[in-house]
């Protein structure tokens, strides 16, 4: 199974595009920042991921703009010529931070 959930941030989104077949298409980079158990400790763990969004998930992701906490769900893929991997988001929940998740995503 090829099923990813993310609470992320928009860092960066790059003009609206169309794909071949004249479906809307958004590129972005998302980044992840939280605490996660891992052999009996805690880990910080930081990433930015290349994410693209098509058809009618595009308007919701320009809505949200930059910097805005929410909950995304995709699948990931290859990016062209194999270089890597890119997060196709299927979609998308804007977040309001607590003040636990505000320290999950800033930790000190």
């Amino acid at each position: 199974m090829n099923h990813l959930v993310l609470l992320a941030q928009v860092q960066e989104i790059a003009p609206l595009r169309y794909t071949p077949a004249g479906i809307p298409a958004l590129d972005l980079t998302l980044r992840h920042e939280s605490e996660q158990a891992e052999a009996g400790g805690r880990r910080k763990v930081s990433l930015d991921l290349k994410a693209v969004a098509l058809g009618d998930q595009v308007k919701p992701l320009q809505a949200l703009g930059l910097a805005r906490l929410a909950r995304f769900e995709g699948f990931l893929s290859a990016q062209r010529q194999g270089r890597g991997v890119v997060f196709h988001i299927t979609g998308t929940q804007q977040i309001q931070p607590t003040s636990a998740q505000d320290a999950s995503l800033h930790p000190d």
